[in-house]
């Protein structure tokens, strides 16, 4: 036979073959055919644009409190310039310390305590409170033009000390920036130094030292882990450090009244909105950072999670959250958060559960996509396309990748894909059914208790509502993002994949018990397990007004499940886990009550959205009120989140209990 001919129907044959398959993938997806990899997803540096790199730009600049690693050291952008307050406390006997920097929220008994007080957006105003080895003091700042005023203050505590504890402003450049500082001649009105940079001179004064130039303390002292020069005195009185000119603790005193003023007239709400919009600006302040690896102003969770994570830790719907509560006063900041959060994403196209210091995060798993919902909010509320522009094709990736990665019988669940690389072998949860579990968010739900995980596609075999439901509300609002872009075959695209999903969430209705349960994909069974997830399809707008109402009435009011003094908690009163209040089991979460009343929104019930909107604020405002503190959860019983350990308490997210109250209160219906 001829070799040619028979080479030429083998590759017929293959040909005939190929197609025939691909027929058959194609119909057997079609719902998902433009969710399909193309050359379009291949993988692309996420590229910031020309008015991004502004807003950052924008962000970065002036005294703040930019620092991760201490709440009282303040940072001249984008010099670098650093002023640490430090505390050292004396004995007689052994015993001496020094509190070189100071964190909200640390544990233990010789952790500081801090009691946080408002943070402007641009750090024109901070004030805060600290006790410590039996010493009170506060710390408050201000800007004077281009300059920074500090004001320490000791306070009366309930300790008597032998010897007064001395007050520490050492000066330095941080991030390895170049600059130098060295004492200067006294005026006559204080000791003096000067920085010096590229950028130019910084003279900087401090009131501890008498008009004839003698100090009020020993200028030496032996205090190893401060190296660079410092001022210091005995803190018994208020000392001001000051750039640009010398001021006495006077005339620093009227700067900083001045600056808090100035700070309470900028809330622009009314009597009842501006103690809200005070908590979430300084929550925000407080918690935003200058991060030097990347050269960007972000909002990670807290500054104790960063610090433990090597500088920063960016959690997807953590962050993606920060970027909503700033829109209330900060357009900037708005768009930093969620612009950082995708600009972490893999080169799979997914944004990762975590990304830290060091270029790492989970390269095996995502989080909650709730980033769409969180993009096309501040489109709606500013305006800039170009903003719309720089995150879309992000998001769309994103968007795809779920279709693609985490679909089971057309249903959608977690998963961890351990082989990705590059492999993080500190993390023994990638490839794992816990590592599936973390891409819920919900790190130890009783949902997933009887889960099954998949080794072989990587994947738990239960079609979760709160999932399908987050991305059919992601599909409908980057399709909107898409007509606003005037992307139509991208539209189409969402909305078929939005249509699929919501026929399949349908499937998961249980009429009889009057609300959408999980399924276990592995039995065929339905969850009769409940959390606030299983109110998310109203969310989406995927529950009918009969359905949703049914949910409210004979879920959400009941009090043997989620209603009470305390709401919302995470599973429900009646689940044995209820009793464990440890962590997603049965305690209260500001991202579950935040997402449970978007979709109240969507609704005809007013009055229990109100009711809702205030159990919320009131359960923000116990400990907010009395320390200060915005806890990552809550204890559903007794209101508080000091109960355990681990409850972060200043974790920005638990601020989303006092916007749903904002919410309410400037666009409730």
């Amino acid at each position: 036979m001829n070799h040619s001919i028979l080479h030429s129907k083998e590759l017929t044959m293959r040909c005939c073959v190929a197609l025939f398959l691909s027929v058959l993938v194609c119909c057997a997806n079609a719902f998902t055919q433009s969710a399909k990899p193309s050359a379009t997803d291949t993988y692309e540096p996420f590229v910031l644009s020309a008015q991004y790199k502004e807003v950052q730009r924008h962000l970065a600049q002036g005294w703040n409190t930019w620092d991760a690693n201490s709440v009282t050291t303040h940072v001249l952008l984008p010099q670098g310039l650093a002023i640490h307050v430090s505390i050292k406390h004396n004995s007689t006997e052994s015993g001496d310390a020094l509190l070189a920097d100071t964190l909200i929220g640390r544990f233990g008994n010789s952790a500081e305590q801090v009691k946080p007080g408002p943070h402007a957006w641009d750090g024109s105003y901070t004030d805060l409170r600290v006790m410590w080895m039996g010493h009170a003091w506060r710390v408050q700042s201000a800007h004077d033009g281009k300059d920074l005023v500090l004001l320490a203050t000791p306070l009366a505590s309930q300790t008597k000390a032998a010897l007064a504890p001395t007050i520490i402003f050492s000066v330095d450049y941080l991030w390895n920036r170049e600059g130098t500082v060295s004492f200067t001649e006294n005026h006559g009105a204080g000791s003096g130094m000067i920085a010096r940079s590229a950028a130019g001179e910084v003279p900087i004064y401090c009131t501890c030292s008498r008009d004839d130039g003698s100090s009020l303390s020993p200028r030496v002292l032996n205090i190893s882990p401060i190296t660079g020069p410092y001022f210091a005195t005995d803190f018994t009185e208020p000392v001001a450090v000051t750039t640009g000119k010398a001021l006495s603790v006077a005339e620093a005193q009227a700067v900083v009244e001045g600056a808090r003023v100035k700070y309470e007239q900028s809330l622009a709400g009314d009597k009842t909105t501006q103690p809200l919009e005070d908590a979430i600006e300084t929550t925000l302040g407080w918690d935003t950072i200058y991060e030097p690896e990347k050269g960007h102003v972000v909002s990670p969770v807290s500054r104790v999670w960063s610090v433990n994570w090597g500088g920063y830790v960016i959690f997807d719907w953590d962050t993606f959250f920060a970027a909503t509560m700033a829109s209330i006063g900060n357009r900037d900041l708005a768009y930093a958060d969620a612009v950082e959060t995708l600009r972490e994403s893999t080169r799979e196209g997914f944004v990762p559960n975590y990304a830290r210091a060091g270029n790492w995060k989970s390269y095996d798993r995502s989080e909650p996509p709730v980033g769409a919902i969180t993009v096309l909010g501040l489109y709606r509320k500013f305006g800039d396309l170009w903003f719309l522009e720089q995150t879309f094709p992000q998001l769309l990736k994103w968007n795809r990748w779920w279709a693609q990665h985490r679909d089971v019988d057309g249903y959608l669940t977690w998963g961890s894909d351990g082989k990705n690389l590059p492999g993080n072998f500190d993390d023994d949860s990638r490839g794992t059914r816990a590592g599936a579990i973390l891409e819920s968010g919900l790190d130890n739900s009783p949902m997933y208790d009887d889960a099954v995980y998949d080794e072989r596609t990587h994947l738990l075999e239960f079609a979760d509502v709160g999932l399908m439901s987050m991305y059919i509300a992601d599909c409908e609002a980057l399709a909107k993002i898409a007509d606003a872009l005037h992307k139509d075959a991208e539209a189409r695209e969402l909305r078929e994949r939005s249509g699929h999903y919501r026929a399949k969430l349908q499937a998961l209705w249980n009429g009889d018990a009057g609300i959408f349960e999980n399924k276990d994909l592995h039995t065929g069974k339905m969850s009769s397990r409940l959390s606030p997830t299983n109110f998310y399809p109203m969310l989406a707008h995927a529950a009918t007004p009969q359905q949703a109402q049914k949910m409210v009435d004979k879920h959400l009011l009941n009090t043997d499940e989620f209603w009470g003094e305390w709401v919302i908690p995470s599973i429900a009163r009646n689940d044995a886990a209820f009793r464990d209040q440890n962590y997603w089991r049965g305690r209260i979460w500001g991202p579950m009550n935040y997402l449970v009343y978007l979709g109240l929104e969507n609704y005809d019930v007013p009055k229990v959205r109100r009711e809702f909107a205030e159990k919320s604020y009131a359960l923000f405002l116990k400990e907010w009120t009395e320390k200060g503190h915005v806890h990552e959860n809550y204890n559903a019983v007794l209101g508080t989140g000091d109960d355990v350990g681990s409850s972060d308490r200043f974790y920005h997210w638990g601020a989303l209990l006092g916007f749903v109250e904002y919410l309410e209160q400037t666009t409730g219906k």
